[in-house]
């Protein structure tokens, strides 16, 4: 019960977070659209596309964690908690796809160059430094209890909305380029970089999440480190089958087949290596078959005796 409690209170705090960057980022986004019409500013335009994809990424990020909150009945035994990292991966393509668009327009405008004016696009990209900084810093103060970290849910609205902040940095230094220079071409160049930026950020996502659709074992925890520290145990024999995978971001979970010497308590050893896999690694859904050693079995003996 207080494990779900902890899950819960984590998942409210990151909602509530997630309600404030999107406010955020829908309500710049509307005055980046029209100043990049103004401007012609293919920078600020990439921009406003990726904050589109931010506040959707958000959106769904939002539905996630209150698809995940629902408690584990029916057929669901652990739950929806995995809606998160479907967010999670619908977030990682579209950064990619969208990142690809960019580079295509922005090639484009390096051969044929528009004129662009600095001046609005370096007031606009100034103001989305600030708004996306704020975005962040909201989902970068939510950790889960427990966890450590943001659920991956939360991770990739992050990224997206990092990755603006960075493209923002950029595009205001292509409009000071612009306004000393004249160089127009800075702002595609500022594009690329921006396609590069969210290129990463789809990889990062796109590879954390397949790990947890494959049921790889967490990043932080290593199975063979864990299965040699159960096995060093006093009265333990042999330990095989060790499993450990992650159910969704903050839910580690453990299974193993334990064999204990002849004799030995199997259920109070049971409790004591569960408790050592809690404290030692941060796993608490944690399930050991304990079985005692087979006894030794005498061999065989096989009498012959002469035909009569």
């Amino acid at each position: 019960m207080l494990e779900q409690h902890s899950h819960g209170h984590g998942r409210a705090a990151e909602q509530g977070a997630l309600k404030a960057a999107l406010a955020l980022i829908v309500a710049f986004m509307a005055a980046e659209v029209a100043a990049g019409l103004l401007a012609s500013s293919l920078a600020l335009l990439s921009d406003a596309a990726h904050m589109l994809t931010d506040a959707v990424a958000l959106a769904m990020s939002l539905a996630a964690a209150r698809i995940a909150a629902r408690p584990a009945q029916g057929a669901m035994t652990y739950g929806l908690g995995r809606a998160e990292i479907l967010s999670a991966q619908a977030n990682g393509l579209t950064l990619l796809l969208l990142a690809a668009v960019i580079v295509i327009d922005a090639v484009s405008r390096l051969a044929s160059p528009p004129t662009v004016h600095g001046l609005p696009v370096l007031i606009v990209a100034l103001a989305g430094i600030g708004v996306n900084l704020l975005a962040a810093l909201i989902l970068a103060g939510v950790s889960r209890p427990g966890a450590g970290a943001p659920s991956l849910n939360v991770e990739g609205s992050y990224r997206h909305i990092v990755t603006d902040l960075y493209g923002f940095i950029a595009t205001a230094a292509a409009a000071v380029v612009i306004l000393a220079t004249g160089f127009s071409r800075a702002d595609s160049i500022a594009s690329l970089l921006i396609a590069a930026l969210m290129l990463h950020a789809a990889y990062q996502l796109l590879k954390a999440s397949a790990r947890v659709f494959m049921e790889a074992a967490p990043a932080d925890l290593d199975p063979e480190r864990i299965g040699k520290l159960l096995a060093a145990q006093a009265g333990v024999v042999q330990v095989h089958d060790l499993h450990v995978w992650e159910v969704t971001s903050g839910f580690p979970a453990l299974s193993a087949h334990v064999v204990v010497r002849a004799g030995d308590d199997c259920h109070e050893l049971r409790r004591a290596l569960q408790a050592l896999v809690h404290e030692r690694f941060g796993v608490s859904h944690t399930t050991l078959q304990v079985d005692h050693e087979a006894a030794a079995q005498p061999p065989l003996q096989i009498e012959l005796r002469p035909r009569e």
